[in-house]
């Protein structure tokens, strides 16, 4: 037996203002995207924002549902959209952000593991990776160059073989 141990690499940016002007442009989308979401629930708004090959960006928010599990999160309703309206249009970058009801949310927000699993179908059909920006209500901003180094050990489709 051995152990190891994966490394998560990432740059962490101190404020919106450092990052380049397209990044700072994806991120404010999905600010604006979350104060947008359906969230009465769990007062936590989410806002995704998606960079696509062709220049366009797509936003989504988290939806939520009395019956809780027919609500859907802010990354994938951004990504459904981008896959639906421009089908085959690589994915380029997608931005994160949060806001909650009772505090105010300084750290980055991460994307849940459903999301994360999504993104890897994205970037698989995008043959690139997946640069990943999350932020919450304010504060520092982490930048991900790639799925694999958000989720570790992803499930593939060559899987499935």
């Amino acid at each position: 037996m051995r152990k190891e141990q994966f490394v998560c690499p990432y740059e962490v940016y101190d404020a919106l203002e450092e990052l380049s002007q397209q990044d700072a442009e994806l991120m404010h989308r999905a600010h604006e995207a979350a104060r947008n979401a359906y969230a009465p629930y769990s007062k936590f708004n989410v806002g995704a924002a998606v960079r696509l090959a062709n220049g366009k960006v797509v936003t989504g928010n988290n939806i939520e549902n009395a019956a809780y599990p027919s609500g859907l999160c802010a990354e994938r309703v951004a990504m459904f959209a981008a896959m639906a309206q421009y089908p085959g249009v690589a994915f380029e970058s997608l931005a994160v952000t949060a806001y909650s009801a009772s505090k105010t949310i300084d750290e980055p927000v991460a994307p849940c593991g459903a999301c994360r699993q999504v993104m890897v179908e994205a970037e698989q059909l995008s043959k690139q990776p997946l640069r990943v920006l999350c932020q919450g209500e304010t504060g520092p901003v982490f930048v991900f160059d790639g799925i694999e180094s958000l989720m570790p050990f992803i499930f593939l489709d060559k899987f499935l073989g």
